[in-house]
């Protein structure tokens, strides 16, 4: 019996042991950063620009886009997550992160303390990003004003508020890889899926999630009826009937460009995108436009048709 006991124990403690290991933060190796590299700011604005990193992480109300001092409230299911400061004030923004800390956040979902980030901050897509874009973000970031404000910790309901349990959410749902180029495709579809489903992050928005906050892959781009608490919604940008099956992919890249769509409707829900796209190149814009126009139909979230 006793032989038994101690076996029992050597189980759980050898279970409990590959638990912690499997939802554990796994970070990238310093390795992963390759030498001789020089930041190229230019393509580290277009980052923040496709990325939209102003929508969260200005303060609201606030006029200056570049001015990272967060304070935006998410509402959700789980709580309300308050969108940090990102400027590069060494005290209450990532002004003290190393490039290597900062690249961990993108693609692993872990922070500078090496703990779980929440995916509300849409890691899940930002770990398609090669990691040399991932840089150049970094550097952009650090040029940009310092914003002594301090980040508010999130206000999230039990068990959501164990950071930890974030590691079994990773298990079911995020499986980072960089994005690989598609050799039938073109440069410039290559071009807009790379941006559409890392750095621009759409399908984070615009695809249902289960009650987990997964996303429901079968449903990519379908529309998400409740994207936040507050009942806000994402329509369905698949070239479906209930979709955008009529629009051209230039009208995509018109709507991106101007904030108007082709019924001359200012779309409330992008409102928060529009101030990003409108300064993206028009040559990532068009890229955007023919990867969302070619992606296959689905129906779904038919009632909040754009047009």
């Amino acid at each position: 019996m006793r032989r038994v006991l101690i076996w029992g124990l050597v189980v759980v403690g050898v279970a409990a042991v590959v638990v912690w290991f499997l939802i554990a933060p796994h970070k990238l190796a310093a390795s992963e950063l390759a030498a001789g590299y020089k930041p190229d700011l230019a393509n580290g604005e277009a980052m923040f620009t496709a990325g939209n990193c102003s929508a969260c992480h200005a303060t609201p109300g606030q006029a200056d886009r570049k001015v990272l001092g967060g304070g935006l409230k998410l509402v959700s299911p789980f709580g309300t997550f308050h969108a940090p400061n990102i400027s590069p004030d060494k005290t209450h923004g990532i002004g003290g992160w190393s490039e290597l800390q900062f690249v961990n956040a993108m693609k692993r979902g872990v922070d500078d303390d090496g703990q779980h980030l929440y995916p509300a901050f849409p890691y899940a897509s930002y770990s398609l990003m090669r990691t040399n874009d991932v840089r150049d973000l970094f550097a952009y970031l650090q040029t940009l004003p310092a914003q002594a404000t301090p980040s508010q910790p999130h206000e999230l309901k039990f068990p959501f508020s164990i950071r930890m349990a974030v590691g079994f959410w990773k298990l079911l749902y995020f499986h980072p890889h960089e994005f690989q180029a598609d050799p039938k495709q073109s440069a410039e579809w290559n071009r807009g899926a790379y941006l559409a489903e890392g750095p621009a992050h759409c399908s984070e928005c615009h695809t249902r999630r289960n009650a987990l906050g997964g996303l429901e892959t079968d449903q990519l781009y379908a529309g998400s009826p409740n994207l936040e608490a507050k009942g806000r919604f994402a329509i369905n940008i698949t070239p479906s009937k209930d979709g955008i099956g009529d629009w051209t992919a230039q009208d995509i890249t018109d709507l991106l460009k101007t904030g108007t769509d082709k019924c001359f409707n200012e779309p409330t829900g992008m409102a928060g995108v529009f101030p990003s796209t409108e300064h993206m190149s028009d040559a990532d814009l068009a890229a955007i436009g023919v990867y969302i126009h070619a992606l296959p139909p689905k129906p779904g979230n038919g009632k909040k048709k754009v047009c």
